[in-house]
């Protein structure tokens, strides 16, 4: 079940990136009195009473500006709102209500979305809350006084937030397809892939960088079993900076990972991987997601006996963190190897659900810890009392130490190489809890 979305939205230098700070518990996004300091959107995982949600964070929405960078953010503000399900609209007490905010409010009505009106930098309820009434002449409801920078208010406004997600969520709990999300940079062929896989022209395929702006479900079935495909896309390129371009990715790579069960990174065979790539890539692997790597334009290249191997080692050295990801080398044009996809696909989703029994877990672990003795600290040493696997997708186990600051990443690898080399996990990453157990003492 996928998680929720949220974005933060309003004019610049209302305290939007101080909010979300707040809500993600760590200084993410740079806060400063300069309107326009956050230019991309940014976005963490948040938890409130046990309910868990995306947060995105956006630059300021000026809806009458010629400025590039503002009209940029402006559209990037855009795309957020386009696939919140929630939208949190953050206005400023101290300046007032402004003519920009009753624009914003304009463009947030016509999008047909939730929306939580938020009036921050209320210091204090006695002092304020006759300017908070003010805000209710925007139409969009009731205003929630907050303080981002003084923690005020912020759980009332958080409990507004998540009443409205529960029926957001129904859909996708009740079917069981599977989802594939496709992402990758602009331009990379991942229109065309779905295209193919489907058999029709069902989206637009042009050599414009972004030419998709929304992101868009194709069922496709193969072999009696029907897929889900989300095709995720930049937007259109404002400018040629590459970093713009990156940052109008993001948000839609975040939305369909979230909505997926596996996760087709593409990459392009002429330029090869890049740090974008790594980036796209970073965000499927930290949501423990399935994933399958596939070179595009495979039929573009002129091959030898090691261009496969040469290209392999590449990604495997950019993308050094996700080891376990399956690679295949596909033309989306002309239908290479597309058949293995879908195999690839069902083995990742195989291996995303894959449980394995307590006593077998102990036993890898037991040979493991006799093979290479547990790590020791100023004569304490590590001891591995016992392992389970609590989740799947992706699998998840827990290990009971007596020490988990003697657990050092080293050994970690290590245990998860052991139970890797005897069950494979082909295209999943492995979670791993560490617990600690006390040894009896009285």
């Amino acid at each position: 079940m996928s998680k929720p979305i949220v974005a933060i939205v309003g004019r610049p230098n209302v305290g939007k990136s101080t909010l979300f700070n707040a809500l993600a518990g760590q200084n993410i996004s740079i806060v400063k009195d300069t309107p326009g300091v956050t230019r991309d959107r940014i976005y963490a995982d948040v938890e409130w009473l046990n309910i868990n949600f995306t947060l995105i964070d956006t630059g300021g929405i000026e809806p009458d500006t010629n400025d590039v960078i503002l009209s940029q953010m402006r559209e990037q503000a855009q795309i957020a709102i386009d696939t919140a399900d929630v939208i949190l609209f953050l206005v400023d007490c101290r300046q007032g209500l402004t003519d920009s905010d009753s624009k914003v409010a304009d463009m947030l009505r016509r999008s047909h979305k939730p929306v939580v009106l938020v009036v921050n930098k209320v210091d204090s309820y006695q002092k304020m809350m006759a300017d908070v009434y003010e805000f209710y002449n925007l139409g969009i409801g009731d205003p929630h006084p907050i303080s981002a920078s003084n923690k005020i208010g912020i759980g009332d406004m958080l409990d507004a937030v998540t009443v409205h997600f529960n029926s957001d969520e129904i859909d996708d709990y009740e079917d069981d397809r599977p989802r594939v999300a496709i992402v990758g940079k602009p331009n990379v062929g991942k229109s065309s892939l779905i295209n193919r896989l489907a058999g029709e022209n069902r989206l637009i395929v042009s050599s414009i960088a972004g030419t998709t702006r929304d992101a868009v479900d194709t069922v496709v079935k193969w072999n009696g079993q029907e897929y889900v495909f989300i095709d995720t896309a930049g937007l259109r390129r404002k400018s040629k900076v590459k970093e713009e371009l990156e940052r109008y990715s993001i948000i839609r790579t975040v939305t369909a990972v979230e909505r997926a069960d596996v996760v087709v990174i593409m990459i392009d065979a002429v330029e090869g991987v890049t740090e974008q790539d790594a980036k796209i890539a970073g965000i499927a692997h930290d949501r423990g997601k399935g994933i399958v790597i596939a070179v595009n334009k495979w039929d573009a290249i002129t091959k030898d006996d090691k261009t496969v191997y040469r290209y392999t080692e590449r990604i495997r050295s950019v993308l050094s963190y996700m080891p376990y990801a399956e690679i295949i080398f596909i033309s989306a044009e002309t239908g290479q190897r597309l058949p293995r996809l879908f195999e690839t696909i069902d083995m990742v989703i195989t291996n995303q659900s894959m449980r394995i029994a307590t006593g077998v877990l102990n036993e890898i672990m037991a040979e493991a810890a006799a093979m290479q003795q547990p790590p020791s600290d100023k004569g304490k040493r590590l001891k591995l009392y016992y392992i389970t696997q609590a989740a799947v997708k992706p699998p998840t186990f827990v290990i009971f130490v007596n020490d988990k600051g003697l657990m050092h990443f080293s050994y970690m690898r290590y245990l998860e190489n052991k139970i890797r080399d005897t069950f494979g996990f082909k295209g999943t990453s492995l979670k791993f809890i560490i617990r600690e157990r006390r040894d009896k003492e009285n």
